[in-house]
This record gives structure tokens, C-alpha cells and sequence, in this order.
């Protein structure tokens, strides 16, 4: 068990390294502050690595209280790994996946960055509407 958790946690530092990772995007492309996506190109919200403790708790708290964040419930998909990264990301991701996608839906006060590398790992995948 210990084994599965340190390589969930490595896959998932890992991915949020890649995900960080800027993009090279050409083409019609609409300005977001410093992020450049291309139209019609899917994108996902994820709470930025340096997000506080106590924003990435209120941002769990505020998208929950809009979107069903069932998924992060003991013994459902998006549970593990238990973290409040993990489940702020995904919750963040909800929001922002309901609302449209637009980037002022994933501003979540300067704490969450719009990605074009699908976060998804395991048995979680992250919701794209």
C-alpha cells in the first residue's frame, strides 16, 4: 500500500511538473493574462503549486458548494491521493468545467492555472465538459 501511495505521489509530482511546462501554441490564440490557449483546444483548471494551505481549503469549500464534488469521497475515484492539492484541483476543476471554461472561471484569486495536459491519473479522471 505504502509502495502504491509513493508512486501515485511521484506519477502525480511528475505530471504536475509537465503540466507547468508552457506550451508552444501558433495559431488563432486568445490572450488569458500570461497563458495563450487556442480555440477549441481542451483545457482543465488546477490549483498552482504554490498555493497556501488555507486558499486552496477555501477554493475546495467555494467549488463544492457549486458543483457536486462527490468524486472526492472515501471509496469513490478521485479520493486518493488524500490530499488538499489533489482535491482542491479536482474540485477547482468542476467549477471551472461547469461554468464554461472560461479563464476568469479558473482565476480562484491568482491560485489556479489553466493546463492543456489532461491531469488525469489513475482511476480519476478529470472532468472536461
Amino acid at each position: 500500500m505504502a509502495g502504491r501511495v509513493r508512486a501515485t505521489l511521484s506519477s502525480l509530482l511528475i505530471l504536475s511538473s509537465a503540466l507547468l511546462l508552457p506550451s508552444l501554441v501558433s495559431g488563432n490564440m486568445q490572450s488569458r493574462g500570461a497563458t495563450k490557449v487556442v480555440q477549441g483546444q481542451k483545457t482543465w483548471c488546477i490549483a498552482k503549486p504554490s498555493a497556501d494551505e488555507a486558499t486552496l481549503a477555501a477554493n475546495l469549500n467555494f467549488a463544492c458548494s457549486q458543483v457536486d464534488c462527490s468524486v472526492l469521497q472515501r471509496g469513490w475515484t478521485c479520493f486518493y491521493p488524500d490530499k488538499l492539492m489533489s482535491h482542491a484541483s479536482i474540485a477547482m476543476n468542476l467549477y471551472y468545467q461547469s461554468k464554461g471554461r472560461n479563464y476568469w472561471n479558473c482565476y480562484f484569486k491568482g491560485s489556479a492555472l489553466i493546463v492543456t495536459t489532461d491531469p488525469s491519473f489513475g482511476s480519476c479522471v478529470y472532468a472536461y465538459a
